[in-house]
């Protein structure tokens, strides 16, 4: 099993490094478009929920991405050093009342782009699977 990883400071700057991290990615493992797209959005919008929310936003917390490859999958692993939450009670962005909410998406998109998601350690871990041809 091959592993990669990355730690950045907790400034939304920051997600230029993730996609460059990507990028390498999808380079090294020769990911075809549509797996990466994927990836691209799941994962970077999982760094900016921990950037933002895990964090607070706070430079002086680092996100870290993992990444790991296995029997026909790739998986990324983002941490942050917030406290976590509670993912079991998530609003439905799809719910009527939620529609014209600029946020609460994150997830929910996350949860559509990638085979597998996983919350650990009470929500400050998140795992974002994806299947590969290799």
């Amino acid at each position: 099993m091959k592993k990669i990883r990355i730690e950045i400071p907790s400034l939304s700057d920051n997600i230029r490094m993730i996609e460059s991290f990507i990028d390498n990615a999808k380079e090294k493992f020769h990911l075809n478009e549509d797996i990466y797209g994927n990836i691209m959005i799941a994962v970077t919008e999982a760094v900016n929920n921990a950037i933002r929310h895990g964090n607070k936003g706070d430079s002086s917390k680092n996100v870290s991405l993992a990444l790991a490859l296995e029997e026909g999958m790739i998986k990324f692993r983002v941490e942050d050093e917030g406290p976590g939450f509670d993912f079991h009670n998530l609003p439905d962005p799809t719910a009527p009342e939620n529609i014209e909410k600029p946020g609460g998406r994150g997830i929910f998109l996350m949860k559509h782009l990638a085979d597998e998601v996983d919350f650990l350690q009470h929500g400050k871990v998140v795992e974002l699977s994806f299947y590969i041809n290799t």
